[in-house]
């Protein structure tokens, strides 16, 4: 798979130049805008916001659930989280950017099913920072290329793990040793990053670099495809949008315990 084999959506091009406010869904993944302009993206692939500054040491997990449960009513929950001095502006803006492109990486991914936008849909977290949909498009692009390059085999990404025997290919780095432990046969690239807390991006990137040094396997064939489905919250589109609200703060405050 080439980085051409990105998927851009023409309804995100036509959606970025008339400005649009809402949220745009696919198969892997939701982009949500505003004026135009990417403000968040989630994805079942890739772990979110919570996980990464609890990860991190930015936040405790009752500060996250504070946030919510305060401030997501308002969907100002990245105001709270600065303004009652949990985490600093600058931290929020870094992870959340990571969060983003990380989450976009998938939603921007080949899929086969439609692509569906709510307008006037916003999310709970709030605006951090404002990223244009053309610089979006543009880093899942270099992303793709990024792992083709290291290891031209896709199918590694979405197969459970299975680490090779010992003796077989180089030896293994600190960090690609932490994911090997986890490589059980079961879990997914995607598992694993969110059992440790990594962007899946990253994560992908050490699993194309152990599928090329010999230390994982290649399955021969791609797996059958078998995303973990969108919330119903953001794939089912509640006629009712303070509905489709409550059903959001309830189900991250559900995540959260």
């Amino acid at each position: 798979m080439t980085a051409a084999a990105t998927t851009v959506s023409p309804m995100l091009v036509r959606l970025a130049e008339e400005r649009a406010t809402g949220v745009l869904v696919r198969d892997h993944g939701a982009l949500y805008l505003a004026d135009g302009q990417v403000v968040h993206a989630e994805s079942p692939a890739a772990p979110g916001l919570d996980v990464l500054l609890a990860t991190g040491g930015q936040l405790a997990p009752e500060g996250w659930q504070e946030a919510v449960a305060r401030a997501g009513a308002r969907r100002e929950v990245a105001r709270f989280l600065v303004d009652s001095g949990q985490v600093t502006g600058g931290a929020l803006e870094i992870c959340h950017l990571g969060a983003l492109h990380d989450a976009a990486f998938f939603a921007l991914g080949p899929g086969s099913g439609p692509t569906r936008f709510r307008y006037g849909v916003a999310h709970w977290i709030g605006t951090v920072r404002p990223v244009p949909a053309a610089a979006v498009v543009r880093e899942a692009r270099r992303r793709r290329g990024l792992l083709d390059s290291v290891w031209p085999h896709p199918e590694v990404d979405t197969a459970p793990l299975r680490r090779r025997p010992p003796g077989h290919g180089a030896t293994a780095t600190r960090r690609q040793r932490a994911l090997l432990e986890l490589a059980d046969g079961v879990r997914t690239p995607s598992a694993i990053a969110r059992a440790v807390g990594r962007p899946a991006f990253n994560t992908l990137i050490e699993v194309r670099r152990m599928a090329a040094a010999g230390l994982v396997e290649t399955p021969s064939e791609p797996a059958a495809p078998t995303p973990a489905p969108l919330p119903d919250w953001v794939a089912g589109f509640s006629a009712d949008p303070d509905i489709a609200l409550l059903r959001r703060l309830r189900d991250a405050l559900e995540a959260s315990l």
